[in-house]
């Protein structure tokens, strides 16, 4: 008697989790964030980092047209223009904790465990420049990053920009990764605070607006998606090493005793598990 033929079980659907970083797991600018360290290493003058930031206020405050965004993006091509990438690696390096901490939200920290968890990769998606943004990604342990790539001739910043990850930019950017990782965006998850993102919340099936302003507030009640308000910023030093997993799990089972359970509890009443 022949055995009976059997159907080999579908292999699982792999999935990510995309997080803005600027306002989602931070609750400031990290290009703001890092200005004073840069100012004390003669990168910056106190006259361009103020008028840096005041045309960040203008663009956080103005929206974000078209016009807006290039002004931005010719104002970063401008500041950087000479620096010299080793000596701002090293800035960002040694810096990192300083800059960033307490600025963490606890409850982004606790959705990245959660994520990873249940065997999604985490990727901080970020318009700041790929220099700022991997340190703080490794910080937290996540898997990879899609940032601002600026180029670099003969050891210094050129001024211009081969990637700019920004709206639309960073769904392209999405989805490439996802065909070369084979995610199923479907399955996937994405976070963030700015109207801007709405082509990257556009392209996963669980998409999730943070603090949102009145516009990505009505987008997402449009669309049906979650809304989380994230409140609490925790520090890292006392937890994070260099792309740790464990150190993300020792943050998040210490806020698990205290008001992230609180949080994870009342999240789960209001959107699907993340399972």
């Amino acid at each position: 008697m022949q055995p009976e033929a059997t159907t080999p079980a579908a292999t699982p659907a792999r999935a990510a989790a995309f997080f803005d970083l600027d306002k989602t797991i931070i609750a400031t600018s990290s290009a703001t964030a890092f200005s004073r360290p840069f100012l004390a290493g003669g990168l910056l003058t106190r006259r361009v980092m103020l008028r840096a930031a005041y045309a960040h206020l203008l663009f956080q405050m103005g929206g974000a047209d078209q016009e807006q965004t290039e002004r931005v993006r010719v104002q970063l091509s401008r500041m950087v223009t000479g620096w010299d990438a080793d000596q701002v690696a090293a800035i960002v390096t040694e810096t990192v904790h300083e800059s960033i901490d307490p600025a963490v939200y606890a409850e982004a920290v606790v959705l990245i465990r959660e994520h990873q968890d249940a065997g999604r990769d985490v990727v901080v998606v970020s318009a700041s420049g790929a220099e700022l943004v991997r340190p703080i990604a490794d910080l937290l342990g996540a898997d990879d990053v899609i940032a601002t790539h600026m180029q670099v001739r003969n050891g210094r910043y050129t001024g211009e920009i081969d990637f700019y990850a920004y709206g639309a930019a960073k769904a392209t950017a999405i989805e490439e990764l996802a065909a070369r990782r084979g995610y199923d965006l479907s399955a996937s998850y994405a976070y963030s605070d700015s109207v801007t993102d709405e082509p990257m919340l556009s392209v996963v099936g669980h998409a999730f607006v943070v603090n949102p302003d009145r516009a990505l507030r009505r987008i997402a009640e449009e669309r049906g998606w979650g809304v989380l308000r994230f409140v609490r910023p925790v520090s890292l030093r006392p937890f994070a090493s260099r792309r740790s997993r464990l150190a993300v799990g020792a943050i998040g089972a210490a806020l698990v005793a205290g008001v992230a359970l609180g949080w994870i509890l009342a999240s789960r009443r209001r959107r699907p598990g993340l399972v």
